[in-house]
């Protein structure tokens, strides 16, 4: 069933933004620390038995000096330098194997695929730990680690460490600096968004049914998924809650969307109960960029499937004359 606001009220729906006082100045100093630390980025090619392309293991410095895995695939038909699509992975779920990311180099672009710190799942296992501690009492995964400030938040770290993946793609020899187009579904969609609004100069962005956004509507309307790890928190933690509504403030979506000036294709589903729809149409509103967006009416959080990729496949050929 229809999980949230009916289709022509989700058109009109750009509720205010959760803003807290020193937003820019926390993300600036964020960026400013982690670029303390020399970014190293490594790209030691591998054999992953892919003819047809070059692949290799990816590392680099993320927050705190954090070494990053990933995976970085080059097309061996065509030379560069390329346009390249750097890849964000939803939540529970690392980098996986190389051949899970063949889309974007079969189509002609370098793909760098950043692992997720922390996180890893049965059928995309990561390689990257997350050496920080949860820094207060939480439940079982991320969205409560370090809760209670800022400072602290896990996704303070992803967030680094996405825009450091941009900046490691960017130093490639093969890869046209200019050309970058930041991609990502539900976390990663988060990560992508969040990545629009904190780097200059990107190409495209990316967006399917981004987590992490309009976050206060979204812990209302929901106890599936992410979301519900929050959600269990706060019944228990119930002196807290107002402390760490105001943290995931610094990390809402819709505060790095009307910072994005990248052209950008989002993907929502109207049927989808981990990432509420009205959540994903006010991220898409609050966007300063070009944009556009793909609806998908009958659709929960797997969105538009291989139908959204065709459509981002097509979206990307565009942005760059292919």
């Amino acid at each position: 069933m229809f999980t949230d606001l009916p289709l022509d009220e989700l058109h009109r729906y750009r509720p205010p933004r959760p803003e807290p006082a020193g937003f820019d100045a926390f993300w600036q100093r964020t960026l400013d620390e982690a670029r303390t630390h020399d970014l190293d980025a490594r790209f030691t090619e591998v054999d992953a038995g892919l003819a047809l392309l070059r692949t290799h293991d990816v590392t680099f410095s993320g927050f705190g000096g954090h070494r990053i895995r990933g995976w970085f695939l080059l097309p061996r038909a065509v030379e560069g330098p390329l346009p390249c699509v750097v890849q964000y992975l939803g939540y529970g779920g690392g980098r996986g194997m190389v051949h899970d990311w063949l889309l974007w180099p079969s189509a002609g672009y370098a793909t760098l695929v950043m692992d997720t710190r922390g996180q890893s799942g049965p059928n995309r296992p990561g390689d990257t730990p997350d050496p920080v501690g949860s820094g207060n009492p939480g439940v079982p995964g991320k969205m409560t680690q370090g809760l209670l400030h800022p400072e602290d938040y896990y996704y303070r770290r992803l967030f680094t460490d996405a825009v450091r993946a941009v900046e490691a793609a960017r130093g490639h020899a093969a890869v046209d600096a200019g050309r970058i187009v930041v991609a990502g579904g539900s976390q990663g969609g988060a990560a992508a968004l969040a990545t629009a609004g904190l780097v200059p100069g990107l190409a495209g962005a990316l967006i399917d049914v981004p987590f992490l956004t309009h976050v206060r509507r979204a812990v209302d309307l929901t106890d599936c998924g992410p979301y519900g790890e929050l959600t269990r928190y706060f019944a228990g933690a119930r002196g807290h809650i107002d402390t760490a509504l105001h943290t995931l403030d610094h990390f809402d979506g819709l505060n790095f969307a009307a910072r994005a000036t990248a052209p950008a294709l989002f993907g929502t589903a109207l049927r989808d109960e981990v990432v509420p729809p009205s959540t994903g149409f006010a991220a898409y509103h609050h966007y300063a960029g070009e944009k556009e967006l793909k609806v998908w009416r009958f659709n929960a959080h797997e969105g538009g499937g291989g139908e959204q990729r065709a459509a981002e496949t097509a979206f990307v050929h565009q942005l760059f004359g292919g």
